[in-house]
């Protein structure tokens, strides 16, 4: 069996010789090269070709992101962050290395796992991050899109009149670059609220609102349950960390239930509220992701009359969500990642279908 040939960059070096470690003891892993800084990040990276690389953000002379971002631009290499999630600054650095290629994160061991948990965690995601195909992907300039002015409620906008009154997004791996372009993407008079589901690590999914409304022109936060839907125009309300996300006689509404796919939140518990309670007024969309989640869900919004949209596959980074969906029929529309934002501000002001019977 190939071995996959991995690049270490840590700056500490307890921890770089630990990542090490654990990678020389499974047989399915090469260290072929390790790094102190993102300087030695990039040489090293563009010398040895490596299959994967395990990037710290925090790091000397050159940021873990600005070699992230380098990377992508000039030699595009599967990236998994391994970054310490208790630093506010590194976690936002994180969001902002997910947004220019880099294909998931991990949380650095913190000495109180139980023994091999955290290991087993870490190998089976850099396994999974090494057979991501990834692209050039030359970094859009996100934060120019947080200087824009918040779009305002247009004037006598009544949900209960309007086309479309919600739009529901989900997404896994590679979900928060796909979320900033989708959403930000959107049309200046694109006013329906809009509910996500991201499968993200619970140390990292926090503060995920908190950057993704650095990140965009309208108003992001975590839906604290009892918002009425009626009064969240302009507004991207995120499930938050292992809870699901519902709507229930047009009210949002939290939930402990069991998971789904292995998955709290949900895409399916969302979109599957969203058919049940919203119908032909909803809008459905699913975007890159690893495993099925939001395939039936999209499926019953398509049988409820919602529009429904998947991301291709040639702009996924992992195409198993929108693949699931795609193959049962649930998405009206597939599209690449850069005509969605376009496409569901059309959906939004198309006209509602009846319930097909």
């Amino acid at each position: 069996m190939t071995k996959l040939r991995v690049l270490v960059v840590e700056d500490s070096l307890t921890i770089r010789k630990r990542l090490i470690e654990v990678l020389e003891e499974s047989p399915s892993f090469e260290v072929v090269g390790e790094a102190s800084d993102g300087s030695q990040a990039i040489e090293r990276c563009l010398a040895l070709r490596p299959d994967v690389v395990t990037m710290d953000m925090m790091l000397p002379i050159m940021t873990g992101l600005a070699a992230t971002e380098y990377i992508m631009g000039h030699c595009p290499t599967p990236i998994l962050v391994v970054s310490a999630s208790f630093n506010r600054g590194e976690v936002f650095k994180t969001y902002d290395a997910l947004a220019a290629g880099a294909v998931d994160v991990i949380e650095k061991p913190t000495g109180h796992e139980a023994p091999g948990a955290w290991e087993r965690t870490f190998l089976s995601a850099l396994s999974i991050v090494a057979r991501v195909r990834v692209i050039t992907h030359v970094r859009a300039r996100l934060s120019g899109l947080a200087q824009h002015a918040r779009s305002e409620r247009p004037t006598g906008f009544d949900p209960a009149l309007s086309p479309r009154g919600v739009l529901g997004l989900g997404a896994s791996t590679g979900g928060p670059s796909a979320l900033v372009d989708v959403l930000g993407s959107l049309p200046k008079d694109f006013s329906l609220p809009v509910l996500v589901v991201l499968h993200i690590g619970a140390p990292f999914a926090f503060a995920f609102g908190e950057w993704m409304d650095t990140q965009l022109p309208r108003a992001v936060s975590f839906a604290k349950g009892g918002e009425r839907l009626d009064s969240l125009q302009n507004q991207v309300l995120l499930a938050p960390p292992d809870q699901h996300l519902v709507v229930r006689g047009g009210v949002l509404a939290l939930s402990n239930e069991g998971e789904r796919h292995s998955c709290r939140p949900s895409v399916d518990v969302l979109f599957e509220s969203l058919a049940s309670q919203c119908g032909a007024a909803a809008v459905g969309c699913l975007l890159t992701g690893m495993g099925r989640d939001g395939a039936q869900g999209l499926l019953a919004l398509r049988r409820a009359g919602a529009a429904t949209v998947a991301q291709d596959q040639a702009t996924s980074v992992v195409y198993g969500m929108p693949r699931e969906a795609a193959l049962i029929g649930a998405a009206e529309q597939i599209l690449p990642l850069r005509d969605i934002g376009a496409a569901l501000g059309v959906l939004a002001r198309g006209p509602r279908r009846k319930q097909p019977s």
